[in-house]
């Protein structure tokens, strides 16, 4: 008898490989429970009366009608929309496919102009006013996220974001009442976010204290001291140290006419158009250079940079100080662009806003641009429906900001992974 025995070539040919779909019923869930909620408190309980929408300002090169829509109709019908929606995002996850971000986007705007609808019920809300107050406030936040990114990204955590803001605004307001150059302002600004990043490099890098709690104590420290000297130096001496000139607004020709658009990003100041160049500049140098691949090889894998040649220590302690500088710009938009003098903790924890958008951004630039821009549309609307007169609550309208903070790194974002190295000292074996 003739035993024929299976080579292992042919028992492995009979492994099938299953994969499993793992199901994730989070979005579809949260995207149901919103479009009930939209239902039931803005249609069926929801308010009687006429919304409005200004669209254009005084100098558009035309004139965009006003959206005028019944309150409760029109936030129904949108209501509806969003259940569909919703419903739709189960069916994808049912049929084990993703669902896309593009439709979590759609929802959010169309259960944004619910709300809208809603809450200016026989009132005008003024689109192009609400935009432009929310880039304004989102400036300090988007210079200090790109700050976050790039420390973070060459590996090492930046809690010292709120203190290299405070620094910049202290600074440039000295700087520009003195010499009464505004430029000089920035360029004292970048310089003092710069020293602030210099001492976090220095105790995290070469002395590896923990960076976060280093972070915490360069907060305290920064915030500390420019109170101290607000009261002692500027306060005293506050016609001649602390009444810098702001930067003008600036009207790039034919784009600023557009209606929405024009007002919105081409009527603002140089550091606004300063923040265009920073956000587009650091997304392609940090993917695109060499320099970039260097920095984040440097928090991504130290050891492995280290063995091509890269000095790692040396690569963080510069990019670090570098995103000082960028988060310094951020915290001179509040006295040369914004407010237009130096007042104790005037940043009120934009530095953690940004340190938030960092996360929700997901160590990426434009991403992170986007989430700092969400943070400041929130606080913005707080404001313009405070003066229409809305029915929300003024308590839940001062917290709004950081419910939106909250919702979108604890609720959307999830689990994420960021630089495996970041936070992690690095000691050349």
């Amino acid at each position: 008898m003739t035993t024929i025995s299976e080579s292992p070539a042919a028992s492995s040919a009979k492994v099938v490989l299953q994969t499993t779909v793992v199901k994730s019923w989070k979005t579809p869930i949260a995207l149901a429970f919103f479009s009930i909620v939209s239902l039931i408190a803005f249609g069926i309980i929801g308010r009687d009366g006429t919304s409005s929408f200004r669209l254009s300002t005084d100098t558009d090169f035309f004139q965009l009608p006003v959206l005028h829509a019944p309150t409760r109709a029109t936030a129904i019908v949108i209501s509806i929309v969003l259940v569909l929606i919703a419903a739709s995002s189960a069916w994808l996850v049912r049929s084990g496919r993703k669902v896309p971000i593009w439709i979590v986007a759609v929802f959010a705007v169309l259960l944004l102009i619910t709300f809208l609808t809603w809450a200016s019920a026989n009132h005008t809300i003024p689109v192009p006013g609400l935009l432009i107050g929310a880039v304004g406030l989102s400036v300090p936040l988007i210079f200090g996220a790109l700050g976050g990114v790039i420390s973070e990204r060459v590996g090492v955590v930046n809690v010292a974001i709120e203190g290299q803001l405070l620094a910049g605004a202290f600074v440039s307001a000295l700087v520009a009442s003195v010499t009464h150059v505004p430029v000089l302002g920035l360029f004292a600004a970048m310089i003092a976010g710069m020293l602030v990043s210099f001492v976090l490099a220095a105790f995290s890098i070469k002395y590896i204290v923990d960076q976060v709690i280093v972070g915490v104590v360069l907060n305290v420290l920064v915030t500390g001291l420019t109170s101290f000297l607000y009261s002692t130096v500027l306060s005293p001496n506050n016609e001649s140290l602390n009444t810098p000139q702001r930067f003008e607004r600036i009207d790039i020709p034919g784009l600023s006419e557009i209606p929405i658009i024009g007002p919105v990003l081409f009527r603002q100041t140089i550091i606004i158009y300063i923040m265009y160049v920073a956000v587009i500049a650091v997304w392609y140098c940090l993917f695109h250079t060499r320099w970039g691949l260097r920095l984040r090889s440097s928090g991504e894998h130290p050891q492995a940079a280290d063995t091509v040649g890269i000095n790692v220590n040396r690569t963080r302690f510069w990019n670090v100080s570098l995103a000082g500088a960028i988060a310094g710009l951020g915290g001179a938009y509040f006295t040369l662009g914004s407010v237009g003098g130096f007042t104790k903790e005037m940043t009120a924890g934009a530095g953690f806003i940004a340190l938030a958008a960092v996360i929700f951004g997901r160590w990426d630039p434009i991403r992170a641009t986007m989430a700092a821009l969400l943070f400041g549309f929130a606080t913005n609307l707080q404001n313009v429906l405070g003066i229409i007169g809305s029915p929300v609550p003024s308590e839940f309208m001062l917290m709004l900001p950081y419910i939106v903070t909250i919702f979108a790194v604890a609720g959307l974002v999830g689990q994420v992974r960021g630089p495996a190295a970041s936070g992690k000292a690095y000691v050349k074996s």
